[in-house]
């Protein structure tokens, strides 16, 4: 556990609790966070996360210009329920890139658990863009893509960033809650 691994936890918990609340401070906290990890996961040998933390640096930047000035002109985006054909597109994609990013990091590099960690970088990614578009079932997909990360980061004895991944688990599902009751109260209004 160093220093960095903790500043980067503090701040990936902090960022996705505020997320929950719906608050746009979370983009520009997540913003830190991602860069700190991107160094971090660097010395790990984890290379798929480095480009997934590089990429999420960019969402960062799109999710708060989103979250902003994404919904109608002038007010602020609101959750909404992606589309069965935004969801196929998203999973096709994602799986796309799952398998060349994974044969890339197989054939070329000396990653550790190039293939897995290749899924879990691209399906991230169509996570965190769900999120950036307030979809709600980025929620769904990130619980399962969190407990993943939670066997990952465990047997690589990255604890400190385990029990955030555990923290993040419970944060998605407190996150599907509170974006579901809001999409109700917003169509009952």
């Amino acid at each position: 556990m160093t220093p960095l691994e903790i500043a980067a936890a503090l701040l990936g918990t902090l960022s996705v609790w505020l997320t929950v609340r719906q608050n746009p401070l979370c983009w520009p906290v997540g913003l830190c966070m991602v860069v700190l990890y991107a160094w971090f996961f660097q010395s790990t040998g984890l290379y798929s996360q480095v480009l997934l933390h590089a990429v999420y640096a960019a969402l960062q930047l799109y999710g708060w210009w989103q979250w902003t000035h994404g919904g109608e002109p002038n007010t602020r985006l609101e959750v909404s329920s992606a589309r069965p054909a935004e969801i196929a597109i998203g999973v096709v994609l994602a799986a796309v890139a799952s398998l060349a990013l994974g044969a890339l990091m197989a054939g070329y590099t000396d990653a550790v658990f190039p293939r897995l960690d290749a899924s879990l970088t691209a399906f991230s990614l169509l996570a965190q863009l769900g999120m950036a578009l307030k979809r709600l079932q980025c929620w769904i997909l990130w619980i399962v893509l969190d407990l993943m990360y939670v066997a990952l980061f465990f047997h690589q004895g990255f604890y400190l960033t385990t029990a955030l991944y555990v923290v993040f688990v419970l944060l998605a599902v407190m996150g599907w809650r509170q974006w579901r009751a809001s999409m109700v109260v917003t169509q009952c209004a």
